[in-house]
């Protein structure tokens, strides 16, 4: 399980069909979500203790045709994209808005930079991209910079021009001092939304 509104929703309705949820085993990248399993009674196991995983369900905030997805807003892509390599099926779920042909510059792509690195990278992206505006997330409970569940730090970047993901993908993880980034290229293998339509499952476009 991965976070969010709608994860937590699933978790709800998992949790009232005790032959079901008692024939499972949970894992989660999200302390939130984790405690929600908890709360619900449910087995859960720390991922740091697997290396497969049947499903991963997880939400995001836009995906596209061929379900590349944009995460911005927990933080926690590095260890959600480690879970969903890790499985057989990575399905994303929630509503029909968050479709769309292309990955527009509504959201942010959101980076994790490790702190000695910090001062390189923002140059380096910079350079690469004179026209993005780089906001280095800053603590609103704390004075400083908000440290990621890994010790690291978290970018937010905006682009000019729509994301192109095969290119974004490999450019923007190969900079040296970023662990990784929110954008999922490539790795969901089917979609399951709901709208005015009913139930939708989409499959990546360049499957067909």
């Amino acid at each position: 399980m991965g976070a969010g509104s709608t994860i937590a929703n699933l978790i709800t309705l998992i949790s009232k069909k005790s032959e079901l949820a008692n024939s499972l085993i949970f894992t989660s990248s999200s302390f939130k979500t984790t405690n929600n399993l908890l709360a619900h009674g449910l087995t859960v196991q720390s991922p740091a203790n697997l290396n497969s995983l049947d499903i991963y369900f997880d939400g995001c905030d836009q995906f596209d045709k061929d379900l590349n997805a944009l995460k911005s807003g927990g933080g926690i892509h590095t260890t959600e994209k480690i879970l969903a390599s890790m499985a057989n099926e990575f399905i994303l779920i929630g509503d029909e808005g968050k479709f769309a042909d292309q990955l527009d510059t509504t959201y942010p792509l959101v980076i994790e930079i490790l702190p000695a690195a910090l001062q390189i990278v923002l140059q380096k992206l910079k350079q690469d991209h004179p026209d993005a505006t780089i906001n280095l997330r800053m603590s609103t409970q704390k004075d400083g910079a908000v440290i990621s569940e890994n010790g690291n730090l978290l970018a937010d970047i905006y682009f000019s021009r729509p994301i192109a993901p095969d290119i974004f993908n490999i450019q923007i993880k190969m900079i040296p001092g970023i662990v990784d980034h929110s954008l999922f290229y490539r790795m969901a293998t089917k979609a399951v939304i709901a709208g005015e339509q009913g139930i939708q499952t989409i499959y990546p476009d360049y499957d067909k």
